[in-house]
């Protein structure tokens, strides 16, 4: 008999626990996303309406937060920019405060 390993085959549909595994937060914190439109698409699938995700769009949807985070996106990051000045004030005729026409 050899020694031969079957090739795992990743599911491209994932139930809500395990998609909630896969990305590491809890059912309960999918379904507050699923109910407020938050979070990754998902859909009802079969007689019983079983709510699914796919896993290219669970990874799609990750990329995307990633992208929307300052401290992993450096184009975002606030710190990355130079700071910008203020317009100067100039009083107005009548005394007051105000911006500077540009």
């Amino acid at each position: 008999m050899r020694n031969h390993t079957e090739p795992t085959v990743e599911a491209a549909f994932m139930n809500v626990q395990n998609a909630a595994t896969y990305m590491g937060i809890s059912v309960n914190t999918l379904y507050v996303w699923r109910h407020r439109r938050q979070g990754p698409p998902s859909f009802r699938m079969g007689p019983g309406g079983r709510v699914m995700y796919r896993r290219d769009l669970l990874d799609a949807w990750l990329v995307e937060q990633q992208k929307a985070d300052s401290r992993s996106n450096p184009d975002l990051n606030p710190l990355s920019k130079a700071p910008q000045r203020r317009a100067p004030r100039r009083v107005t005729t009548n005394g007051v405060y105000g911006t500077a026409a540009r």
